[in-house]
């Protein structure tokens, strides 16, 4: 018996709606990263694309537990000297909330060419509207 190898041309892609209202970041990003690779198919196949579209709405409203909201905290370098700064998550979401979930969606895929071929099939929203209407994504449920 030979064994099944998947080819990207040849998957069928679904979309897929996550409603993060309410919802706790990391069973969010698990779910989402999971869709992504294309995990939960039957077909998958660990070196080739064989995941579907992924549109997460009301990114704002997602929950983090315990201190987070106050002691999780974001850095990013410029590289210039004094180019460092750091923002806890109460002000990253003020500031822009669908970074919450794309940063932790990216810490769970590869980081690699098929991490970023990936990547580029989550779409994040900070209210409950979404332009992919279109696609008739299916709403996926949190385990």
């Amino acid at each position: 018996m030979r064994t099944f190898s998947a080819k990207a041309h040849e998957v069928a892609r679904k979309w897929w709606i996550i409603d993060a209202q309410d919802q706790v970041l990391g069973q969010v990003a698990v779910k989402a990263a999971n869709l992504l690779r294309g995990k939960e198919k039957a077909i998958f196949t660990p070196h080739v694309d064989t995941g579907d579209f992924v549109v997460v709405i009301n990114a704002e409203k997602v929950r983090l537990t315990g201190k987070k909201e106050e002691q999780k905290s974001f850095m990013s370098f410029s590289g210039f000297v004094g180019g460092h700064k750091t923002e806890n998550a109460r002000a990253r979401r003020a500031r822009h909330p669908e970074l919450l979930v794309e940063r932790a969606v990216r810490g769970m895929i590869p980081h690699n060419r098929l991490g970023r071929a990936v990547y580029r099939k989550l779409k994040v929203y900070k209210g409950a509207e979404h332009p992919h209407g279109a696609q008739q994504p299916e709403a996926a449920v949190l385990d």
